[in-house]
């Protein structure tokens, strides 16, 4: 119930940020023109995000044909957490990470790439699995689907404002920096809001992971070595399509900068410290 409201609430700010958009680059009849644009955006977000992401990054469905071990896999710890069996994808890129995606449990998909499932053991992949599954758990696909996508619906309003924004008698812009500033400040939000949600949610899929995996150190060995091969594999799905990063296990962004201020990952570090100390509780 909780995510819901933190769907509905997000969904309604942005909503309101597209009107803010929309009036600033075109008064009134701008903020109607955005807010229709919001309606119709929260509509495919609300049913279609999830196909939308997983076509950016060109990932192709899998089966017990196709790739028998890693899908087996995903099946035993869905069993073990006792949720209905997920979609399973692939991603053909050489950087190590995953991700899942979907508006609840029933219509749910995981996805890994290539990269991931040649760098980590067996083991360390099952407790990979385990932490998007647990995200799908928790209910927190669908707020960070929806946000990925509108993130990107929120950049694409301002780009468009600042091409073809009001204009006065003499065909100038009509607010030109009101056009720069909304330019500016409008992916910014859609950050900020992104940024808001995701830290504490890894803390949890974390948890959920070894829970589910009843492995945390594995899960910890995992996030270390994603870590490191990470750094020198940019995702070039994830660079072309900034907004998906904070669906990740692991930010898959090069680059330091603004990026790093607005990290939708806590520290690596504190991750693996806190997964290990679960590793070392009894039981």
């Amino acid at each position: 119930m909780f995510n819901w409201m933190k769907t509905a609430m997000l969904m309604a700010a942005i909503t309101a940020l597209f009107g803010v958009v929309g009036a600033a680059l075109g008064g009134q009849a701008g903020m109607l023109l955005a807010l229709a644009f919001a309606l119709v955006t929260n509509f495919f977000a609300y049913w279609f995000s999830d196909k939308m992401v997983l076509r950016m990054y060109n990932a192709r469905e899998v089966d017990e044909t196709t790739a028998p071990q890693f899908y087996g896999m995903v099946r035993e710890l869905a069993e073990r957490a006792r949720m209905p069996m997920p979609r399973v994808y692939l991603i053909d890129e050489a950087a190590p990470n995953a991700f899942a995606t979907g508006r609840n449990p029933q219509h749910a998909a995981v996805a890994a790439t290539t990269g991931i499932l040649s760098v980590l053991s067996a083991r360390e992949l099952r407790g990979v699995m385990a932490h998007e599954l647990a995200h799908v758990k928790h209910r927190d696909i669908l707020i960070s689907t929806i946000s990925a996508t509108m993130a990107g619906a929120i950049s694409a309003l301002a780009n468009f404002g600042m091409l073809f924004g009001g204009r006065d008698s003499e065909g100038r812009p009509a607010n030109p920096i009101a056009g720069i500033l909304v330019a500016i400040l409008a992916p910014l939000a859609g950050a900020l809001i992104q940024m808001a949600i995701s830290r504490a949610r890894e803390f949890e899929a974390d948890r959920g992971g070894a829970e589910i995996s009843g492995d945390p150190a594995a899960l910890a060995s995992a996030l270390d070595k994603i870590h490191r091969y990470a750094q020198g594999l940019p995702l070039e799905a994830a660079e072309r399509h900034p907004e998906t990063a904070q669906m990740m296990i692991m930010n898959p962004l090069s680059g330091g900068g603004l990026r790093g201020l607005f990290s939708t990952h806590p520290a690596t570090e504190e991750r693996i410290a806190r997964l290990m100390a679960l590793a070392r509780r009894p039981g």
